[in-house]
């Protein structure tokens, strides 16, 4: 006992401190359980969901202040996240046409090692740059530019394991913005909606880069497929430039399709979205539909279809790029110049709109293919603007509540040369940050509580 009194701590004490310890150890895992990447196109699921806890409900300035931000050139190509790393693809135009894949360290910015490869553009319009978000999974980075030059890469130091000139193996009948719908990985197999001559999807062995598969002849669209299960069977399901196909992601049998004819274009970009069974699409032509997706087994029916004379004279929703978000019976989307709208899901009726997410503090005005990115977090929607604007909301059928908004990251001209220039770039929301790129520059900003 000595000892203790010579200190003044009893054993007690000792006890204490450990044990205080020990709970501040179990609190740390608790919060690294919770932490998530973003390893693909609209996050782990695919549905645009962010499920981190630690984050804030609202902001306490009007403009965030980035933990770093790392010059890039330009692209449509939204970033992704997975342990550590933030990978995202651009475009250099001189002195040569290049694609390029750059993975950066998520915590600093830093380079860690990047791919470029010749890439002329042909038949593309808008060439800002590659337009589909670089998919991580057990390891690999795949990568799939404008062109249709498809990589994988190893995903911590860049290695090309194999790749594809999928443009020269399948003649595409290149859609007038080129290759856009990110690649799925499925199993051992990695998935890419391309529109060959003869093809329009393909899936590649994840490892080796051997064909596995091919299905339909359809033209590509720029909507990047999901997977959905319908009884016990896991249903590959895509949008492409004929119709909406379930297929069976093993071998690429169809297991049902709906026709879809576009109007004037193949302009289908919005990815599907799906809640309770029920799938909704929509463009920027057509409108919206909405189909009934079997429980049981794989099968759908069309619930309604519905769109307005015209882009300007809409019905329901015309989208361009946002994806909308589905929340229980209702349908939250930007319709396509500038109005964000809620649809009854059951009918596809207009219950509310309003142009407040789109107001812009410069003046300008929201126009033709105005845009939001929606993501779902408890409650609340965040939404990245075409202005750079953060927004974070409540929507529900009573109307929008927008709780804050703070400036993130300024808009630039080569993606669209319209209103002063846009961010149409899918964000990611990983490690309790956001990533966004713009044609400058990528930045990473914290949206944790502070401890």
């Amino acid at each position: 006992m000595r000892n203790h009194f010579r200190t003044g701590k009893s054993p007690y004490h000792q006890v204490g401190r450990v044990f205080f310890l020990a709970i501040g150890v179990i609190l740390c895992l608790a919060q690294a359980v919770t932490a998530e990447d973003w390893p693909q196109w609209r996050g782990t699921n695919r549905d645009g969901f962010w499920r981190e806890d630690g984050i804030v409900s609202s902001f306490n300035t009007d403009k965030l202040v980035p933990k770093w931000r790392t010059p890039i050139s330009s692209g449509y190509s939204g970033p992704t996240v997975s342990d550590g790393r933030v990978y995202v693809m651009d475009r250099l135009a001189e002195p040569q046409q290049r694609e390029r894949v750059l993975c950066l360290n998520a915590e600093t910015g830093e380079e860690l090692w990047k791919l470029d490869y010749a890439c002329e553009y042909e038949r593309v319009g808008y060439t800002a740059g590659p337009r589909a978000s670089v998919t991580i999974d057990d390891g690999r980075a795949f990568a799939l530019g404008t062109m249709g030059h498809f990589h994988c890469l190893d995903a911590a130091n860049g290695d090309v394991l194999w790749s594809h000139d999928l443009n020269a193996a399948y003649s595409i009948r290149m859609p007038i913005w080129g290759i856009a719908a990110s690649p799925l990985v499925y199993g051992d197999l990695v998935i890419v909606q391309i529109g060959g001559e003869d093809v329009c999807l393909v899936a590649f062995d994840k490892k080796t880069g051997e064909e596995k598969w091919q299905a339909l002849d359809h033209e590509a669209s720029y909507s990047s497929p999901i997977i959905h299960k319908q009884g016990d069977q896991n249903v590959l399901i895509c949008w492409t430039g004929g119709g909406i196909v379930g297929l069976n992601p093993e071998n690429g049998t169809t297991l049902w399709s709906q026709e879809f004819k576009p109007r004037q274009m193949v302009i289908n970009i919005a990815t599907p979205i799906i809640d309770n069974n029920r799938m909704f699409l929509t463009s920027f032509y057509d409108g919206a539909f909405m189909l009934r997706l079997s429980a049981d087994a794989p099968a759908a029916e069309d619930m309604w279809r519905r769109a307005g004379p015209n882009e300007q004279r809409t019905d329901a929703l015309h989208s361009i790029i946002s994806t909308p978000v589905f929340l229980g019976d209702h349908v939250y989307g930007a319709d396509s110049y500038g109005e964000l709208r809620c649809l009854e899901a059951a009918t596809g009726d207009r219950v509310w709109s309003t142009n407040k997410p789109f107001q812009m503090a410069d003046d300008k005005r929201p126009g033709r293919w105005s845009t939001i990115h929606f993501v779902q977090h408890g409650n609340q929607t965040w939404m990245l603007t075409e202005r750079g604007d953060l927004i974070i909301a409540e929507l529900s059928p009573q109307g929008y509540k927008e709780i804050d908004r703070a400036h993130l990251i300024d808009p630039t001209m080569d993606q669209l040369r319209r209103r002063g220039g846009v961010v149409w770039s899918h964000p990611a929301f990983a490690n309790r940050c956001i990533f966004a790129r713009n044609d400058k520059e990528i930045v990473c900003a914290s949206l944790a509580v502070e401890q």
